[in-house]
């Protein structure tokens, strides 16, 4: 194996792959790289077992051959090189691999190729494409409500509904519901529903490059492995095997108040009031109060009190729309859904204190969030 190519793009592409590199493993091959010669371009491979990351970068390859390295090590070396042409070669029948670059050399030894776990082949199934920035803002906007307990697997994953040029993302962990819709750019000829790992979309997010444009989406027959395919990076991942729940029953179809208010004041307030809640079970209180005429705006308060710590009252300018309302959350639920919008106002929509608040970025309707509401003595 002898190949040259550019420092920057080893460096990106192995930042890349990186990311599904494993860290606590019985399998230590999966703490290597692999790296393979693919016609004129530098192969570079990772996985976990659950996911697994292919990116190509251009070289120039004088020699085939495909070797394994310590990730870890060939990422911090290659990193603290200079920007120059970087040289590898590997003997045949050897499995150290010699490094230069400028005045710089390094020898690392790696483990045959061929005990590096295969990585699926997912090239025939549902296919379909979707644009990379409703893509990336959907993902954003639920990722953040999968559940981190492995108590209920369904849970840790985000629920991907395709049904003609729809794609309806969906992730709950049991105190709240975050549901976005998406159009595709490729309809897809039947329905399908399937179970992806929170992380593996929480990386495909990270790896989304500007110049991207669509994404194109493959799920195998049986419903065990999905594709994410980019210009010059592969994401194959395991699907979560289960049963969604039912979520659409857990949205309230009505309320008694509907405020709206402006997203930064909002979570302004919200994460000031957080400060208070942490010694209080992290209990945020809102109170919604209709105006009287023009001259005198609805408001919403936001407070949280600790008894040891003191409390904090905020207020905002708010439109109110129905009886005055008061309800609790936990800060946190509420500052993670109001920092991923981009509208500038929101609805809350609430019916009672011990039933769930909706809330609604104002100007269009494919986000809904639904956050449980805490018991608290008013």
């Amino acid at each position: 194996m002898r190949l040259s190519c550019l420092q920057e793009n080893l460096n990106r592409g192995l930042s890349i792959v990186g990311r599904a590199v494993a860290t606590r493993t019985t399998l230590p091959i999966t703490n290597n790289v692999f790296l393979a010669t693919d016609e004129s371009r530098l192969k570079l491979v990772a996985t976990n077992l659950e996911m697994a990351i292919s990116h190509w970068i251009g070289a120039k390859v004088e020699d085939e051959g495909e070797i394994t390295v310590p990730a870890r090590l060939l990422t911090e070396f290659v990193a603290s090189l200079p920007s120059d042409r970087v040289d590898f070669s590997l003997a045949s029948g050897s499995k150290v691999v010699e490094l230069s670059c400028a005045r710089f050399e390094a020898r690392i030894s790696g483990v045959d190729a061929k005990d590096f776990p295969p990585i699926p082949k997912v090239d025939e199934g549902i296919n379909t494409k979707v644009e990379v920035e409703s893509l990336r803002q959907g993902i954003n906007q639920v990722v953040f409500a999968v559940a981190s307990e492995e108590s209920r697997p369904v849970l840790t994953g985000v629920d991907a509904q395709f049904e003609g040029d729809l794609l309806t993302l969906a992730a709950a962990d049991g105190f709240r519901l975050a549901v976005y819709k998406l159009p595709l750019s490729t309809p897809v000829d039947e329905k399908i529903e399937v179970i992806i790992p929170g992380r593996t979309l929480a990386e495909l997010s990270r790896l989304i490059g500007d110049d991207e444009e669509v994404i194109d989406i493959t799920v195998n027959p049986n419903k065990s492995q999905i594709l994410f395919q980019m210009k010059n990076t592969q994401l194959v991942s395991q699907l979560v095997q289960g049963t969604f729940p039912q979520y659409s029953q857990l949205i309230p179809q009505s309320s008694n108040t509907k405020v709206v208010v402006d997203v930064a004041e909002f979570l302004r307030a919200t994460r000031t009031a957080s400060i208070f809640a942490r010694d209080g079970s992290g209990i945020v209180r809102l109170v919604a109060t209709p105006g009287s005429g023009e001259l005198a705006p609805g408001k919403i308060t936001v407070s949280a009190r600790s008894e040891e710590l003191g409390d904090d009252v905020g207020e905002i300018d708010a439109t109110v729309e129905g009886e005055e309302s008061k309800i609790a959350f936990n800060g946190k639920y509420l500052t993670d859904v109001l920092s991923v919008l981009r509208e500038l106002q929101v609805t809350l929509e609430t019916t009672n204190p011990s039933s769930p608040g909706v809330i609604r970025p104002v100007g269009v309707d494919n986000y809904t969030h639904v956050v449980m509401p805490m018991f608290v003595q008013w």
